[in-house]
């Protein structure tokens, strides 16, 4: 009872933060909340944090717009891991209504793609709610002193022959060189947030 409790509490908080989105300038939600990673650990926002800045991306895997962008996704996590930014991709689907969504599944998909970087299980969606994250792909992107300056897309077209704008590659240079970011806000696309009701 206590750790249903404790459940409910955290995800109706969650839920009361969701209802105001996380602005430019803010720090990351709720993190230091340990979150399962494919690998087996237990892995925070916080501890993923990177000298230059800190990309987190609401991904899953049944999404088709995830599997247009994923390849993509995963260049860029890796390639800016390497440039001194953490990076943490979060699944908080609801794996009871969407199997492909499931640990396993996870599992298979990160080491499919090359992940480098945490993909993490969000087991009550406490996290996204808290961001205020409602669509999949969806990133955040902080800065060395933990202030988010780009939220959004991470270019401008699932189709990547038709690409024009390199939104999220932009800002990850901007912050790696210490300089401003040039757009700073875009709109996600992609599937809703499919939000759990309890855990995996």
């Amino acid at each position: 009872m206590n750790q249903l409790m404790t459940t409910v509490v955290l995800t109706l908080l969650a839920m009361t933060a969701w209802a105001e989105p996380i602005q430019l300038g803010e720090m990351a939600p709720l993190g230091s909340t340990k979150m399962k990673s494919v690998d087996g650990k237990e892995i925070a926002i916080a501890d993923v944090a990177g000298k230059s800045g800190t990309l987190v991306i609401f991904t899953c895997n049944h999404c088709p717009f995830v599997k247009a962008w994923e390849t993509r996704i995963a260049e860029i996590g890796n390639a800016y891991r390497n440039k001194e930014v953490g990076v943490i991709a979060i699944n908080s689907n609801d794996p009871a209504a969407y199997p492909e969504d499931n640990y396993a599944a996870m599992q298979a998909r990160a080491k499919a793609r090359g992940f480098v970087f945490p993909y993490v299980v969000d087991a009550t969606s406490a996290v996204a709610l808290a961001f205020g994250a409602s669509h999949t792909p969806e990133c955040y992107l902080f800065d060395k002193d933990g202030k988010l300056v780009y939220h959004g897309a991470v270019d401008d077209d699932k189709d990547i022959t038709k690409v024009t704008q390199h939104w999220l590659a932009d800002a990850l240079d901007a912050v790696v060189s210490g300089k401003d970011v040039p757009v700073k806000e875009t709109k996600a696309i992609g599937c809703s947030i499919k939000f759990r009701t309890g855990s995996d």
